[in-house]
Formats: C-alpha cells, sequence, structure tokens
C-alpha cells in the first residue's frame, strides 16, 4: 500500500502524457504505442502507483453500490426533511451512473465501523458516503486503515484528512442572530440538535460569539434529537418564563423543530410574529405549507447530496474536485419573523 498519495495525475506528470493515456495503458485498451506504453508503466512503477481496481470496476460495470450509513431511529429518518432531500440528490447522481445507493440505518458509531468494514471486505460496495461527524470521530482512522474510497460530509476539523463537503454552519447561524437583532430582538434563542454532532458544536459556539458580540440581553441555548416532540419540549420550556425572561425570537437547527414550535405558540395563544418570531433551518417543503410561512436559512440541500456523490466518484477515479465547502445557507424571511410587538 503506498503511504504517499500519488495519483493518476502524477504518473501522468512523470511519463509527460495525459490522464486519459494513463488509464488506456493500465486497462489495456488500443490508442497508444508501445513506447508510450511502457513509458507510463515505468513512471507508475517508479512512483509506486497501480490503478484504484473499485474505480476500474466502477468503469466497467453496469451497476455498482455506494454505501451510506445514518444514526437515526427509523420512524425519525422518516420525518426529517432533510435527509430525504440529501438522499434525492445522492441519487441523483448514482442513477445517471448506473449505480445504487446501500442505507442502512445504525445505533451508534462503533456499528457504523463495524458495517463499514464489512461491507469494504466483502466487496458489497464501491465507497460510501459518511454523515454526522463528532469530534474525534473513531471512522476516520478506520476508512483509512480500510483505504476505502469515501467522502465525509462535514467541516474538515472534524473530518481528518478524509475528501470532505462541508457548509458553513458558523456563518449561517451568525447571519441568523444578526438579522434577529436587526430586527430588534434582545432575547434571542436557539434550539439546536444532539450535542455530541460537530455541526451542534460549531453551531453553538458561533451562536454565543454572535450572541456576545452583539450584547444581548439574553440568549439561550437548548439541544434536542431533531424530533418534532424534543423541539415543542424545548420551545415550550423557553416561553413558559415570565413576558420578560422569555426568547422573543427562537432560531431552530431544523424545519421540524420550528413547526412543532409554531404548533407550541399558539398552544400557549402566543401569536407568530408579533409575540415571539421563529426562524427554521434548511428550509424544505415544510416552512411554506404553515400559517404564517416560515422564514429559514435556505441552502439546496438537494444539490448538496449531487454534489457529495459527484466528490465520491472523483475520489474512486483519483480526478475529483477534493475537498470543498458547498454554498453558505442564506436568509429567506418570511412570515414568521418581525421586529419584536409588531
Amino acid at each position: 500500500m503506498t503511504t504517499s498519495r500519488v495519483t493518476i495525475k502524477d504518473v501522468a506528470a512523470r511519463a509527460g502524457v495525459s490522464k486519459g493515456a494513463v488509464s488506456l495503458a493500465f486497462n489495456h485498451k488500443p490508442g497508444l504505442s508501445e513506447a508510450t506504453r511502457g513509458r507510463i508503466f515505468e513512471a507508475a512503477k517508479e512512483l509506486g502507483w497501480a490503478p484504484n481496481l473499485t474505480a476500474r470496476t466502477l468503469a466497467g460495470s453496469r451497476v455498482d453500490v455506494v454505501g451510506l450509513a445514518i444514526c437515526r431511529p427509523a420512524r425519525l429518518l422518516g420525518l426529517e426533511p432533510f435527509y430525504m432531500e440529501f438522499v434525492s440528490g445522492v441519487e441523483s447522481v448514482l442513477i445517471e451512473r448506473s449505480c445504487s445507493l446501500l442505507l442502512r440505518l445504525v445505533r451508534n458509531v462503533e456499528e457504523e465501523v463495524g458495517l463499514q468494514e464489512a461491507w469494504w471486505r466483502g466487496r458489497q460496495i464501491g465507497g460510501a458516503i459518511l454523515v454526522d461527524f463528532r469530534l474525534d470521530d473513531p471512522r476516520v482512522a478506520a476508512v483509512e486503515r480500510l483505504g476505502m474510497p469515501v467522502v465525509a460530509v462535514g467541516h474538515p476539523s472534524l473530518t481528518g484528512g478524509l475528501t470532505s463537503v462541508w457548509t458553513d454552519d458558523a456563518t449561517a447561524v451568525t447571519e441568523a442572530v444578526r438579522y434577529l437583532a436587526a430586527l430588534g430582538h434582545r432575547r434571542i434563542a436557539r434550539v439546536g440538535g444532539a450535542a455530541a454532532l460537530g455541526h451542534t458544536a460549531t453551531r453553538t459556539a458561533a451562536f454565543d460569539e454572535a450572541a456576545g458580540a452583539l450584547e444581548l440581553a439574553g440568549a439561550w441555548q437548548v439541544t434536542t434529537d431533531y424530533s418534532g416532540e424534543s423541539g415543542a419540549r424545548a420551545t415550550r420550556s423557553l416561553l413558559t418564563a415570565a413576558p420578560s425572561d422569555r426568547p422573543t425570537a427562537i432560531v431552530y437547527d431544523n424545519d421540524i423543530m420550528a413547526v412543532a414550535g409554531l404548533s407550541v405558540a399558539a398552544e400557549m395563544g402566543l401569536t407568530v410574529p408579533r409575540d415571539v418570531s421563529l426562524l427554521a433551518w434548511d428550509d424544505s417543503q415544510l416552512c411554506r405549507l404553515t400559517h404564517p410561512t416560515l422564514s429559514a436559512m435556505s441552502h439546496d440541500v438537494h444539490g448538496f447530496g449531487a454534489d457529495v456523490a459527484r466528490t465520491l466518484f472523483g475520489v474512486i477515479t483519483e480526478e475529483g474536485p477534493g475537498s470543498h465547502p458547498v454554498p453558505t445557507p442564506v436568509l429567506t424571511p418570511r412570515g414568521s419573523t418581525a421586529p419584536p410587538g409588531v
């Protein structure tokens, strides 16, 4: 196993040919002179490079498989708009390449490590998409040891040396807090996701920093499991305080919790946005079906999934774009946010 990250591009440069010529040589296809073919093989030998067998299999097969394991209860995943959109984006690329998605739900990250190893050693998948990274995530070392092609959906600070695709959550949270403060809100809360997840920690730190910089009179953060029930519970706990001690605006980490929060406000006799402004995250179709419609931090989740899938094929062929961010979520104001008391 080569320790340095030599790629097909390096072999092409050493041999003085194109990457396509290297591919022709190693796939034993016509179009090259014997002298050129020999020069390519010699360059590869000098650099210690061998073609990725998985890439060749994908190139020559009618159907192959990409793995995706998600640590969520089945019932919750079925209600979560983010992952439904994300998976549809992944599938849109796999369909173009006659590939299939092998989706499994796991109970914890340790179970996923074992599953990924079984998939790879059993030749069930040609590569995998890894999601929901934690600090010191054990999957990083595990997939590097296996040599399995993967794309990590998460900030590079969480994903080690893996090829990563991510959103700038810190900038998006900061924009959300500044927007609400610009409307006149001085008491702002955030209903966040699972505390163990890296992107939750990123959003938590960004919220604290933005609230401190704006010198808000009150700033609250509550972590949940992303479910509507937990979102409702968190909203209820925030709004049961006296009017002078409760938030006038709440930011949610997903749409389903924001919808639940809207129901809780109505249940408590509060008017949105006069008594409390609500801001969702992801901007799925749910945000446009409520009354009032939900303001949201909007991003193209379907496009995000498609980008991740394309990047994975780039990792497999060693010709991809490498790690990169996708567009940062942007604010889409609607009927659920306004100045306090308006």
